[in-house]
């Protein structure tokens, strides 16, 4: 198999783990995550080192995603089987969805996550971006193993995740949570539901509840500014790299505006004066996590679902905060030719069931189609 890796450095855990598991890895592609987290309305896809990725179902026309936007644009072009990107709040679910690709945003906690670049040590995550169900879980299944850097990995077999591509979940068990709203704001969605009830899915309208998400942006800038400083002393050069911080690398920035940060830094600014002191927090972190959950189990736990229906990223970030697994696979493209997707969401360490529900509709209706003028 052939992974592309998006953000890892050469001795990042998942890349050993797929060196153990025989995968050739072909080169690293353009990564958007700390553009996308550093400045405020630049667009998606675009790196001051690698530029701005393409497109290939409309070059210039329709956004990639972020912020793994070179793993999604390779594997949608057949540049890769295979590509890994990471995911802090929508970053795998929205290259994926808008790439037409299959995209798996895991339970924090079942990939390890040392080498990566971070973000958030709260929230952040890598997995796995393919043409078909199949094949991501047969990448999935090669990424796992328990990481001892990792604080937040869970040592365990997690099985059936491989087999999951090859036995879709029967369509007449599984109850499915479609959401009210965007039954009537989205025709594609409102139309692949109706699809999956004439399969014998069993639907169930839901009205998710209404729940804060306040404080979320201060999980990312106090993360980032401890974990930064971290990463560098584990990961680079010092000899290389001189950076120590934010701090420093807010003032490298600003020694070449022009190359480094065309589109201004906003929110490494904002990383610098945020004032949420540690204790407030693990506040904020704890009332996010129940807040999310509370946001997808009022319906799950109420109507026994297998997951719930959302379209693209669209409800990521609820997901990231409950820290729950997502599965994105391709629903349809839009008049105007760009790539929607339908999102399952489950529960913690769902994501073999997941992938089951996933292939079953992708089997029931195979929907992906490669953009004109690149080959299979």
């Amino acid at each position: 198999s052939i992974a592309l890796m998006d953000n890892k450095t050469e001795d990042s855990f998942i890349v050993r783990q797929l060196k153990k598991n025989g995968a050739l890895i072909l080169g690293k592609v353009n990564l958007s995550e700390w553009a996308y987290f550093l400045c405020s309305g630049c667009p998606v896809g675009y790196s001051a080192y690698g530029g701005q990725t393409l497109n290939p179902y409309g070059r210039r026309i329709f956004e990639t995603g972020g912020s793994s936007s070179g793993s999604g644009t390779a594997v949608a072009a057949n540049y890769a089987v295979a590509a890994v990107g990471t995911e802090t709040s929508g970053s795998i679910l929205s290259p994926s969805s808008q790439n037409s690709v299959v995209g798996l945003k895991p339970t924090i906690g079942l990939l390890g996550r040392s080498g990566i670049v971070p973000i958030s040590s709260t929230l952040d995550t890598p997995g796995p971006m393919t043409k078909n169900v199949k094949d991501n879980a047969i990448l999935l299944s090669a990424m796992l193993g328990f990481d001892e850097v990792d604080s937040a990995s869970v040592e365990d077999n997690y099985p059936g995740i491989l087999s999951a591509g090859l036995n879709p979940e029967p369509l007449n068990e599984i109850r499915l949570g479609a959401i009210k709203e965007l039954m009537e704001s989205d025709s594609i969605y409102r139309k692949t539901i109706d699809k999956l009830k004439n399969e014998g899915a069993t639907i169930i309208e839901i009205v998710p509840p209404e729940v804060s998400l306040d404080g979320f942006l201060s999980i990312l800038n106090i993360d980032m500014r401890n974990d930064l400083p971290s990463y560098l002393i584990n990961y680079t050069d010092p000899n290389l790299v001189k950076i120590k911080s934010i701090e420093d690398a807010v003032a490298f920035n600003n020694n070449d505006s022009l190359v480094r940060i065309p589109y201004g830094q906003a929110l490494f600014n904002g990383i610098v004066s945020d004032t949420t002191t540690s204790s407030e927090l693990e506040e904020i972190k704890l009332n996010l996590e129940k807040n999310g959950r509370t946001f997808f189990n009022s319906a799950m736990d109420k109507n026994r679902l297998d997951a719930i229906l959302s379209i693209n990223n669209y409800h990521a970030g609820y997901a990231a905060v409950a820290k729950y697994p997502a599965l994105t696979v391709p629903m349809g493209y839009k008049p105007s030719g760009e790539p929607i997707s339908l999102t399952f969401i489950g529960k913690q360490f769902t994501e073999a069931k997941l992938l089951r529900i996933g292939k079953a509709y992708e089997e029931k209706f195979p929907i992906r189609m490669m953009p004109k003028d690149y080959r299979n």
